[in-house]
């Protein structure tokens, strides 16, 4: 008897694993702990209880099987887990999608029901900076703490199933925690449970439930596996046509690869080729706090590198140290108020053991605090020990410019997103600590009235160096995309349609800031400085503007009016989204 057995629950709501493998497909023991580990002897403390329960099976990795033959897209399954752990209707922690294939009368679809995989490596876990998630011995079980959370949203980033939602409403993630309340008592999870017709189903993983025969770790139209090594099987028995659509709007497909046995996704071109402009959207992006943020820092931290490496003795002044500081110090609080629960930013140091997020902010925040100890030793020389303080907070700033900045990039080199996942993201984040700081110290320089040739040439050639460096990136970024054929190809596809005009704008205006570049850095005018700064500012922000606003994850593909962008897009455009039965909610993060 399981502690606190419900006895009048229907058989197939029961888990029923008498035997199990040692380990699974990947060679990780089944096994989460060892028998007489210490673990084995705590509670999961669910609603106070402090007992312990007595699943057999209690230390066994669990997951979920999918059978795709039998799924009906009922939504049962989304129904039972929002009912029982009250999930808001603009959020869903299981969703049922699907792809379809061929033409009448051998049309075919696929449906797809999935939620938080509770992945053997989960990246959400490694990637959050404040240390929200855990992987329980208890079942294998990913969970996490929206108490803790701090609504950054870096996890719905990494996760390649979109498991973890970002509520804009509170400010903070929750994601499916897999029923370990209705496990300790020997049943499987609402969704399965709730199953109409056993499409769905849960256990030890690896173990096939009675009357199936497949243990798939694929089928069409789902991410890939090999990111987490995701807890979930699945059988397809039927024959899939050779290529299945989305119905969503994605520009995304799926071909079967003969060779490799499975289908991967390629572009598919739903909306033509037309270049559009779509300005609003661009620059209206909830993620105008990252523009500012790391175009601000990046800038910053170039200009500070560059003053102090190169030895620009007329700009080392409290005037230029004190400007720097106020920018940096404007990306920050941007960045911050981005947040779903800002006054809870000191959390962000609480991972810096495992989360590049984590460690950008402590290299970030070294350079600003070195930053900030230069201006202020250099405000006060008389101030006790400002000698030796002065250089050390130089020190601490250079130190900070190379971690802040190397983990700036590594935060974006995430794998269920491609079109970040290219060395180009480095190229242009160095560029724009060139270009920009270089653009920054000039315009500093002409504001205090030393500006000379000489400054003005070496200055310059910084910024061609920048601006050389983000072009090549760009060149063979859009190259590696287009030949990817992934989610990174959908995304250069966006990027040369939807946003077709602001790409080549954002292209011209960077060819053009080159030479201007070039020249100051041959003759040293300093009257470039002004076209320099409307063209290579304005550069920036659309480049940076795009950057965000196209990437696509890999993601479960959606239906026609639930997980589907164009149709989120729809309902805030047309008002659809002030009821709540849409699903959709204005983005207030």
């Amino acid at each position: 008897m399981y502690l606190y057995e419900r006895p009048f629950e229907p058989d197939y709501a029961r888990l029923n694993d008498p035997a199990s493998l040692t380990h699974n497909r990947y060679g990780q023991s089944i096994e989460t702990v060892p028998e007489g580990d210490a673990l084995r002897e705590q509670s999961l403390n669910i609603n106070g209880d402090a007992r312990i329960g007595e699943n057999p099976n209690r230390y066994k990795q669990h997951g979920f099987f999918f059978n795709a033959d039998n799924c009906i897209a009922c939504h049962a399954c989304e129904a039972a887990c929002s009912e029982k752990n009250d999930v808001p209707a603009h959020l869903a922690f299981r969703s049922v999608g699907f792809v379809e294939g061929g033409t009448y009368p051998n049309m075919q679809r696929i449906n797809i029901s999935m939620a938080c995989n509770h992945c053997d490596d989960p990246v959400c876990l490694k990637g959050c900076p404040t240390r929200a998630y855990t992987k329980f011995a208890e079942y294998g079980a990913v969970l996490q703490d929206p108490d803790i959370c701090f609504g950054c949203g870096y996890c719905t980033w990494v996760c390649p199933y979109n498991a973890p939602q970002l509520d804009p409403v509170k400010g903070e993630v929750s994601k499916c925690n897999m029923c370990v309340d209705r496990l300790e008592v020997g049943l499987k999870p609402a969704c399965a449970a709730a199953c109409l017709g056993k499409a769905l189903d849960f256990g030890v993983i690896e173990n096939i439930p009675e009357g199936r025969s497949q243990a798939k770790v694929e089928i069409p139209g789902f991410p890939r596996s090999d990111i987490t090594h995701p807890n979930i099987r699945f059988q397809q028995t039927r024959v899939s046509q050779r290529e299945m659509l989305r119905v969503d709007s994605a520009p995304l497909k799926y071909r079967r690869d003969d060779a490799a046995g499975a289908y991967k996704p390629m572009l598919d071109p739903k909306h033509g080729f037309g270049r559009q402009w779509n300005l609003k959207k661009l620059l209206g992006s909830h993620e105008n706090a990252h523009i500012a943020f790391t175009l601000s820092v990046q800038a910053v931290m170039g200009a500070f590198a560059m003053l102090l490496a190169l030895g620009l003795k007329p700009l080392d002044t409290v005037a230029s140290l004190l400007a720097m500081v106020a920018l940096m110090g404007f990306g920050l609080f941007r960045l911050n108020m981005h947040l779903g629960k800002p006054l809870r930013f000191y959390r962000g140091f609480n991972n810096w053991r495992l989360s590049p997020v984590s460690r950008e902010i402590a290299g970030v925040s070294l350079c600003f605090g070195g930053l900030a100890g230069y201006a202020f030793f250099s405000l006060f020389p008389g101030f006790p020990l400002a000698a030796l303080l002065k250089p050390a907070s130089a020190a601490a700033g250079l130190v900070g410019i190379a971690l802040g900045g190397y983990y700036m990039v590594r935060l974006y080199r995430i794998k269920a997103r491609p079109f970040w996942d290219h060395w180009q993201t480095g190229a242009s984040f160095a560029g724009t600590g060139l270009g920009l700081g270089g653009l920054l110290l000039g315009l500093l320089a002409l504001a205090q009235g030393v500006m000379s040739v000489e400054l003005a040439s070496a200055l310059g050639g910084a910024m061609a160096a920048g601006f050389a460096l983000e072009g090549v990136g760009l060149i063979f970024h859009a190259r590696a995309m287009k030949s990817r054929g992934n989610e990174g190809a959908a995304s250069h596809y966006e990027q040369t349609t939807t946003y077709g005009w602001p790409y080549l704008l954002r292209n011209g205006l960077l060819g053009l800031a080159l030479p201007l570049a070039a020249a100051l850095a041959m003759g040293g005018q300093a009257a470039l400085f002004a076209p320099l700064a409307l063209v290579a500012v304005a550069a920036a922000i659309l480049g940076r503007a795009l950057f965000y606003v196209l990437v696509i994850p890999t993601t479960l593909p959606g239906a026609f009016f639930w997980r589907n962008k164009g149709f989120v897009e729809h309902a805030r455009e047309t008002g659809l989204a002030k009821f709540p039965q849409m699903g959709v909610i204005a983005e207030k993060h």
